[in-house]
């Protein structure tokens, strides 16, 4: 069964799960909280604890999971998964990367760790990014997971700046360590950012940890056209330089 966990704060649905979870479950706990968050017009705020008194899932609850999620995500702004069960956690991080909302998951003795977490949301920005327009570089200072909000915010920066100017001299990154995107949307969304931004982009530099220079590879399998170069985390303005410089001559030029 689902039991509700009376000390959530405000906004939060916090549930536990008591032995079998049945559809039953679902249709008197989780839809009714589905329903009143679609007629209130909010988002919902989920933790889910399976501590030791979990047993299973019945097929008919799984099945029943399946069709919450499809019909209903869109309307959740985060989701805590509580739990110290090593196939549940494995599963939650495997599947949190096909929602559309942040998923996380916490030992059982973070419980209220996850609580403040979920009343929290919704989360800042995973990326902030600012464009000289004296050295025509874009920066990108990438600090958390990367949503689609991120991307659309900073094609809209380029967007204007390439309305009035040929391109962008450059594009520098800024992290210690790649995060990676909070789902497959925001994914999809960087693919289409490189897309419509790639031929329009001289140098492209990644200022981060050594350990990242493995992502020079993939960022020249995007950016075909521009430059490429690693810099360590703590030399931000030597690639910002480098980024404004001029591009290199072809051969044959």
């Amino acid at each position: 069964m689902l039991e509700r966990i009376p000390d959530a704060p405000a906004g939060v649905d916090a549930l536990k799960a008591v032995g079998d979870v049945t559809k039953d479950d679902y249709e008197t706990v989780i839809d009714p909280i589905v329903d009143e968050a679609r007629r209130e017009g909010r988002r919902i705020r989920m933790l889910c604890e399976f501590g030791p008194e979990f047993d299973s899932f019945t097929p008919g609850a799984a099945w029943e999971d399946l069709k919450v999620g499809m019909g209903a995500m869109r309307l959740f702004e985060g989701c805590a998964v509580v739990t110290d069960t090593g196939w549940i956690r494995e599963a939650t991080r495997l599947g949190r990367f096909l929602a559309p909302c942040p998923v996380r998951v916490f030992d059982v003795d973070d419980r209220d760790d996850a609580l403040r977490w979920l009343a929290s949301l919704p989360e800042g920005p995973g990326l902030s990014h600012r464009l000289d327009p004296r050295s025509r570089v874009l920066v990108a200072e990438v600090e958390a997971p990367l949503r689609v909000q991120d991307f659309d915010a900073l094609a809209q920066t380029a967007d204007t700046w390439l309305d009035t100017h040929d391109e962008l001299a450059g594009i520098v990154i800024h992290t210690r360590g790649f995060p990676g995107w909070e789902n497959i949307a925001s994914l999809l969304r960087h693919v289409r950012f490189v897309r419509d931004h790639h031929r329009r982009v001289r140098r492209v530099a990644l200022a981060a940890d050594s350990g990242l220079a493995g992502l020079m590879p993939r960022l020249a399998d995007h950016f075909v056209r521009a430059e490429l170069r690693h810099f360590d985390y703590d030399d931000l303005d030597d690639a910002v330089a480098w980024a404004a410089g001029p591009r290199k001559p072809a051969d044959g030029d």
